[in-house]
């Protein structure tokens, strides 16, 4: 077998409710600033929770044809527009590459809900044969990759992961790999999701999923690791890492953010929704990444938690960090940037993994907002509510998602 490349992070974009770029994003989070407000996209007053995470006054035609854009859903609106900030970001030109070595691995946990929820309507409201004929092209979760390939010309590895809220940690990590075998020289991977609609949204509430106890106080609602959390906020949006071959961009002079050194996945084979109790399944999959990367436990800076705020993810997820890492776990710096940006699902990992970089980049960690009672069940170093400064050599992002899925990402500076 020939040896492996290592890989770059070359580009950063994305869209959520702190801003349509990376860096406008990364401001608001290092000021501790909090995306979440009460539901403006449909009346929540009849619903248990009422507050989300949304990308408001988000105009499709500012990236793509107006005719595209009715032609495809949000999902798939938000991913082209991640995409179009990453390009730029990189200062990527597509003539410099060979078209068909240029990927796209854009996954997504729901993909287009919010066709079905209208489609439905019109189903029921109008009769079968006033269905829109790019019904089933909009709704389909690979539409998102679909699309941002079509719409830039990137023709080579192309596809989804559709693994609920370790979606696009997944395509990510599977990039990572195409492009450690020479399978392709770029690959632009992540997630978009777009199902802040009364149809999901009231999906989530009848699960007891989502908070209920901070109607009134929106930014109070994403708690991670407090002891008074009580569930996760939804989010929307996207998040876009360009992802290239290290002779590539030494080739083209490009900025490095970071590398990306490890990637593993599993799962817990235990319940459709709740993690393992005993942490087991996110425990294997760490330990996975660290045997991948060659990393040793003491040398691990940060790591962006997937923790939503939800009494059982909080706390499994610190007790598999503490089997993990041991006596390393408290001089760990985690923190969870949903508590900001709420949870954007299959989008969660890809935005995560550009907080990743950034750290890496500035020396900056994110706080987790909302800290403000402390749970003996969560008991490590989660950056409570200030940004703090520090040298982040070696990062992770981990995720998990419904169905037991586990993925862990790891980054290091780049030297």
């Amino acid at each position: 077998m020939s040896e492996l490349h290592r890989v770059v992070i070359t580009g950063l974009g994305s869209i959520t409710s702190l801003g349509y770029t990376a860096s406008v994003l990364w401001d608001n989070l290092v000021a501790g600033k909090s995306g979440i407000t009460r539901i403006a996209a449909f009346d929540p007053t009849t619903y248990p929770c009422q507050v989300g995470s949304e990308v408001k006054n988000f105009n499709p035609g500012d990236y793509m044809d107006v005719k595209d854009a009715k032609r495809s859903d949000r999902f798939a609106h938000f991913a082209v527009a991640a995409t179009q900030n990453a390009i730029q970001d990189a200062a990527f030109d597509l003539k410099q590459f060979d078209p068909f070595r240029v990927g796209a691995i854009i996954g997504s946990g729901i993909g287009g809900v919010d066709t079905i929820q209208k489609q439905t309507a019109r189903f029921h409201g109008m009769g079968a044969l006033r269905v829109s004929p790019f019904m089933i092209p909009s709704l389909i979760c690979n539409m998102a990759s679909g699309v941002v390939a079509i719409q830039y010309g990137f023709k080579g590895p192309n596809f989804s992961a559709v693994t609920a809220c370790s979606s696009s940690a997944h395509t990510i990590g599977e990039a990572y790999h195409m492009l450690q075998l020479g399978k392709a020289d770029a690959i632009f991977a992540g997630g978009s999701e777009a199902a802040l609609i009364g149809l999901s949204f009231a999906g989530f509430c009848m699960m007891k999923a989502m908070s209920t106890h901070f109607n009134g106080e929106p930014e109070r609602a994403s708690r991670p690791f407090d002891a008074q959390r009580d569930g996760f906020v939804m989010g929307e949006g996207a998040g876009i890492v360009l992802l290239e071959t290290l002779e590539s961009a030494l080739a083209r002079q490009a900025k490095i953010y970071c590398e990306v050194i490890g990637y593993a996945a599993n799962c817990d084979a235990y319940h459709i929704t709740s993690p393992d109790p005993m942490g087991n399944g996110l425990a294997n999959c760490l330990e996975s990444l660290l045997h991948e990367s060659g990393v040793e436990p003491s040398d691990v800076d940060y790591i962006n938690a997937h923790g939503t705020s939800t009494e059982m993810n909080d706390k499994f997820e610190t007790l598999a960090i503490k089997r993990v890492f041991k006596e390393n776990a408290k001089k760990i710096k985690i923190s969870s940037t949903k508590s900001m940006t709420g949870h954007l699902l299959g989008a969660a990992g890809g935005v995560e993994a550009i907080i990743c970089a950034k750290a890496i980049e500035t020396g900056l960690i994110p706080p987790t907002i909302n800290y403000e009672n402390p749970d003996p069940d969560c008991d490590l170093e989660y950056v409570p509510n200030t940004t703090i400064r520090q040298n982040v050599n070696v990062a992770i992002s981990e995720n998990l998602g419904f169905g037991g899925h586990n993925a862990a990402l790891m980054f290091r500076k780049y030297s």
